[in-house]
């Protein structure tokens, strides 16, 4: 039984993840320090998550497009909303305005993708890649 890995739910839910990350750990920074852990504006941290994020998004569209459907618009979104990811992090003052646009734009991007490929049959347990 071959395990078929969605690379659309992984998008969403690094997106999901890193809005996550970035709403609730502000909440908890009193208490982080004492337990000796950093990951809130820890520059290795948000670029490690940035890039897993570019990865993940990247393979999907990629493959999404390439194998099944055809649409730029996918990866548009995906681009646009990336840049709004990468825009937060040198734009603190309005940072979370920025984070909320470029994840949505990022889940959305991933949703259509999946829409796309489902479309076309690719998301079947059965089709081979």
């Amino acid at each position: 039984m071959a395990l078929k890995l969605n690379w659309d739910a992984l998008g969403i839910g690094t997106s999901v993840a890193c809005a996550i990350h970035c709403a609730v750990l502000p909440i908890m920074a009193t208490s982080l320090p004492v337990f000796g852990v950093n990951i809130i504006h820890n520059a290795v941290f948000e670029w490690g998550m940035i890039a897993m994020a570019f990865a993940i998004g990247s393979y999907s569209l990629y493959h999404g497009h390439i194998k099944h459907h055809r649409s730029f618009l996918p990866i548009a979104i995906f681009t646009i909303g990336f840049l709004f990811l990468i825009l937060k992090q040198f734009l603190p003052t309005i940072e979370v305005p920025l984070l909320i646009i470029a994840v949505l734009m990022i889940i959305s991007a991933h949703y259509y993708n999946y829409r796309l490929c489902h479309r076309s049959k690719c998301s079947s347990p059965h089709h081979s890649h």
